[in-house]
């Protein structure tokens, strides 16, 4: 009894196995990958909850997916950047609607992703005209003063002013270019044609092999001479018209900035010339022809009017249109009874 009783005791003192380790996870935890699309769509969000933002879209448009707000997104690292594409309920103040999604994107795409926004072009592609008052209200958004004024006050630098081109007009060798188009796609048609009766596919004559056996079997002629010369003629012709300048079809009109970015055809600026002439007392008709160097203005006086008063009313009626050009060309005016 007592070796049993001995026995007992000592199990109180006997060793505890060893509780295991935790087992380290930190090997086995996967990463984040946000993809272009998640971006693309909280962009969009972020862009409808500005008041003035509106979504645009219809049949054809969801089919294409080119509905309205969306967003072009590349991502490198940790950073993204945004084309961004909205519709806008008209009328709107374009540079604070384009500042209040700006900010409303970055934020949301920080908040959400923990991206910093690198680069966001906002893109106002199309105006809708208001909806109903009971459509969904647009969820309001709270501007800082710092987000709005004090975050864009910084000094940006300079963009270089780049001239647009002017209107011109359809190159003279178009017409050229379409008859040689189409003359080529019947060549390839008529060669297909060939290749597919030399290779037993297609049953029928040949049109080209008789015009080469004639071609090979041909031998000098007095025509030749005057063929080969009208081959150069229409060469010479043909380079002559694709090195023509394209002209000028509209002329250029006075704006504040340092290049002319609007400008009026030769047609519009002679009928608002012809429209205001015909306005005066004493004009029968008025007929305005603009060209390059100047603007003729002719009218049919209706009664004894003298031609001196007549000519001064014209001219202080019409000078001021033509003031509007960047380049302002002279006034003639000629007077018919």
């Amino acid at each position: 009894m007592a070796e049993q009783h001995t026995q007992t005791a000592a199990e109180p003192h006997a060793q505890t196995p060893a509780e295991p380790a935790p087992e380290d996870t930190r090997s086995h935890r996967g990463s984040l990958l946000i993809k272009d699309r998640a971006v693309a769509r909280i962009a969009t969000a972020a862009a409808l909850q500005v008041p003035g933002v509106v979504r645009r879209s219809s049949g054809l448009s969801l089919l294409t997916g080119r509905e309205l707000p969306r967003a072009d997104v590349t991502t490198g690292g940790n950073a993204v950047a945004v084309n961004l594409y909205v519709a806008a309920e008209w009328p709107y103040d374009a540079a604070m609607l384009t500042r209040r999604v700006h900010d409303s994107v970055e934020r949301q795409l920080r908040e959400l992703t923990g991206l910093s926004v690198h680069e966001l072009n906002v893109v106002v592609a199309a105006t809708a005209v208001p909806e109903d008052a009971d459509s969904d209200a647009a969820i309001p958004v709270e501007y800082l003063e710092s987000d709005i004024v004090a975050g864009r006050t910084e000094p940006r630098t300079p963009v270089p002013v780049v001239a647009p081109l002017p209107p011109l007009a359809y190159p003279a060798a178009a017409p050229a270019a379409a008859l040689i188009a189409v003359a080529a796609l019947i060549l390839a048609f008529t060669a297909a044609r060939e290749l597919l009766i030399v290779r037993g596919t297609y049953g029928g004559a040949p049109w080209l092999r008789n015009s080469f056996e004639w071609f090979g079997r041909l031998h000098w002629e007095p025509w030749i001479p005057v063929a080969a010369a009208a081959c150069v003629a229409v060469g010479v012709v043909l380079l002559a018209v694709a090195c023509k300048p394209r002209r000028r079809t509209h002329l250029p009109l006075q704006v504040a900035g340092p290049v002319a970015t609007v400008w009026m055809r030769r047609t519009d600026l002679a009928r608002m010339c012809s429209a205001h002439a015909s306005s005066l007392s004493g004009v029968a008709t008025a007929r305005t022809v603009v060209d390059r160097r100047r603007a003729v203005v002719r009218i049919t006086v209706e009664d004894e009017t003298p031609v001196a008063d007549l000519t001064a009313a014209v001219r202080a009626a019409v000078e001021p249109n033509l003031a509007l050009l960047a380049e302002p060309i002279p006034l003639v005016v000629k007077v018919n009874r």
